[in-house]
C-alpha cells in the first residue's frame, strides 16, 4: 500500500523544480505580483523582503531571530494595503522590488493548511478520486496550502467534527479573513522559496468548496499524526 502511495505521489508531484509556476525570462517580483492580480483576480501586498548583511540573508523587519525572514507582512495596517488592482500592484512593488508576495485570505479565496507529508497524501488520494482541486502551494516549512472557495475558516471545523475528528487533533486548519499566505516564489530566508503544488491555471479558476477536500486531508492528517 504505502509503495502505491510513493508512486501516486511521484506521479503527481515530480519535485521542486518541477512544481514552481512556468516563468517569462526575466520576470520580477513585481511581474509575478502584477500577474496574480492580472490574471487570477487576487489581492495582493508587499511584505518583508532579505538583505544580505555579512554574506548572510535577514529579514528587513530587523528581527534577527524572525521565524519567516522575508515573508511575512511589513506593516500592521497591510488588510488595507492589499490591492486586486494590477496598476496600484506594480506601483507598490516598484518601491521595493524585492518584497515577498502575499496574498489575503478571506477575500477570493481561503487556503487549508495541512503538513507537507499529509498534504502529498491527500494528493494522491485526490488524484484517485478525480477531485476537481484549485492552486496549491508547498512552503519551505514543509506547509502546504489547498486554495478553497471563501468560508472555509468557519466550516471547517463542523466539517471535521462530522467526520469524526476533533479538530484540536489534527494538524489542520483553514485560513479566512485577516490572514494570509506567502506565493510563489517569495523565499523564506535561506530555507527555500514557496512553490507551487498545483499551480494556478484557467483549469482551476473555478475554486473547490472546503467540503469537497476536508475528507482526504483529514483523513491524511489524521494517518500522519499517529505516526
Amino acid at each position: 500500500m504505502s509503495a502505491r502511495v510513493v508512486f501516486i505521489v511521484e506521479e503527481t508531484i515530480a519535485g521542486p523544480e518541477a512544481a514552481q509556476i512556468p516563468k517569462q525570462r526575466g520576470e520580477t517580483l513585481l511581474d509575478t505580483a502584477v500577474r496574480y492580480a492580472e490574471e487570477r483576480h487576487w489581492d495582493v501586498f508587499p511584505g518583508t523582503w532579505l538583505e544580505a548583511v555579512d554574506g548572510v540573508q535577514h529579514c528587513s523587519c530587523g528581527n534577527t531571530t524572525c521565524a519567516i525572514p522575508g515573508a511575512h507582512p511589513a506593516r500592521e495596517d497591510w488588510a488595507t494595503q492589499a490591492t486586486g488592482s494590477a496598476t496600484v500592484a506594480r506601483r507598490l512593488w516598484s518601491k521595493q522590488p524585492t518584497a515577498s508576495i502575499l496574498l489575503p485570505t478571506g477575500r477570493t479565496f481561503d487556503t487549508i493548511d495541512v503538513p507537507e507529508t499529509a498534504g502529498l497524501l491527500a494528493l494522491a488520494r485526490m488524484e484517485r478520486m478525480d477531485l476537481t482541486l484549485g492552486p496549491v502551494t508547498w512552503t519551505p516549512d514543509r506547509r502546504m496550502h489547498f486554495f478553497v472557495l471563501p468560508g472555509a475558516s468557519v466550516k471547517v471545523p463542523d466539517l471535521v467534527r462530522k467526520l469524526g475528528w476533533s479538530p484540536l487533533s489534527l494538524d489542520l486548519r483553514a485560513l479566512g479573513e485577516g490572514e494570509y499566505v506567502a506565493a510563489p516564489p517569495t523565499r523564506y530566508g535561506s530555507r527555500g522559496a514557496v512553490q507551487w503544488a498545483r499551480r494556478p491555471t484557467p483549469a482551476n479558476r473555478w475554486l473547490p468548496d472546503a467540503e469537497e477536500l476536508i475528507s482526504p486531508l483529514a483523513y491524511a492528517c489524521g494517518r500522519d499524526g499517529r505516526r
